[in-house]
């Protein structure tokens, strides 16, 4: 299982820019979160990277996420790599979150949206953005209006983390590739 092979495999099957990035964004948070937990930074990043990787394919429920389960599993990744996958979709009952790699991606998944919408009408981009300035957003339902709060919230909530001290660890690990996420002015 290695990096290269799995972004080329996300950007086969995945032609919008702004879902690759997204798919980005939720790699690098999973492989800080890897590191802060002391667990396999490859591994935790090549979930992020390809927990939507079939999404643009096969947008409705259940299809995604277990049409691309189905792909990974024929090309052989790792059993709890599909699993963490299959987890970040709520409308599976069969696939409870019960690792901390499952928890962190769906813990990731939401928010590294919402940060890039909210880093998007920033005039600076993600760079000096504050956990505040998405709380507040976050009170906006109008503002990304189909990212779940609920999620967020309940994301932070399962993982354990205070919910500020999350939203900010995302954003600063979302601003290490900041320029690669687009989100610099």
């Amino acid at each position: 299982m290695q990096r290269d092979d799995a972004y080329r495999l996300m950007t086969e099957y995945t032609q919008s820019d702004s879902l690759r990035k997204h798919m980005l964004a939720v790699e690098v948070a999973m492989r800080a979160y890897a590191v802060k937990f002391d667990e396999d930074v490859e591994r935790w990043g090549i979930v992020g990277l390809l927990h939507d990787f079939d999404y643009e394919r096969w947008p409705n429920p259940p299809d995604h996420p277990l049409k691309g389960a189905a792909i990974l599993t024929e090309l052989g990744y790792p059993a709890d790599v599909i699993y963490a996958i299959k987890s970040h979709a709520d409308y599976l009952d069969d696939c409870p979150r019960v690792s901390l790699m499952d928890r962190s991606l769906f813990a990731c998944d939401e928010l590294a949206g919402f940060c890039t919408a909210t880093a998007m009408v920033r005039p600076e981009g993600i760079r000096g953005m504050q956990a505040s300035s998405v709380r507040k957003k976050m009170k906006s339902k109008g503002f990304a209006a189909n990212v779940s709060r609920d999620d967020i919230v309940r994301g932070a909530e399962e993982l354990g983390v205070e919910l500020n001290e999350h939203i900010q660890f995302v954003i600063d690990a979302m601003a290490s590739i900041a320029e690669e996420l687009g989100l610099v002015t």
